[in-house]
């Protein structure tokens, strides 16, 4: 029996999946969300000051594994995430998707711009997506999100308690 073959991802494909996604995430559709994930798939954000160390060496806002991610999404969604409770209102864009086709999946890179509203004070965070990604039968989904910031700090007030 030969191996599957790989169907080629698209930039097209890649920039449904992402637009999608930050839908979702604008519309605190947080289980649908969580669903784009392989089981096992894990979400970081490095802090600002990142110089490439590993997982296990700090620096890191977000740092979740399986079993973090679910329940950073269940507290998200409850009365206990007092940061985020009424939740932010957020508005994504997603720009410069590029594709990288590797072994039995694909590493997506793409640029974002997310303002953020709250308690009456606008937040804008700039940064970069590397997301690796498995392509299956239910279509794309994430083996590990990583959210880069470009800032060399987050200004006075800016939180990191929504969703990158």
């Amino acid at each position: 029996m030969s191996a599957p073959t790989l169907t080629p991802v698209t930039r097209a494909d890649a920039e449904d999946f992402l637009y999608a996604e930050a839908a979702l995430l604008d519309e605190w559709q947080l289980d649908s969300w969580l669903a784009l994930f392989e089981v096992g798939g894990t979400f970081e954000v490095p802090t600002t000051d990142y110089k490439g160390w590993d997982r296990t060496g700090g620096g890191f806002f977000v740092l979740d594994d399986w079993d973090l991610l679910n329940a950073r999404v269940k507290r998200l969604k409850s009365r206990k995430a007092h940061a985020e409770n009424p939740h932010s209102r957020t508005h994504r864009m997603v720009s410069n998707v590029r594709v990288e086709q590797a072994g039995d999946g694909v590493t997506v890179k793409a640029n974002f711009v997310i303002n953020r509203f709250r308690d009456l004070t606008h937040h804008t965070y700039v940064g970069r997506y590397v997301h690796d990604l498995a392509v299956t039968a239910e279509g794309l989904k994430f083996r590990h999100r990583r959210a880069y910031l470009e800032h060399e700090l987050l200004e006075h007030g800016a939180r990191l308690s929504f969703i990158l």
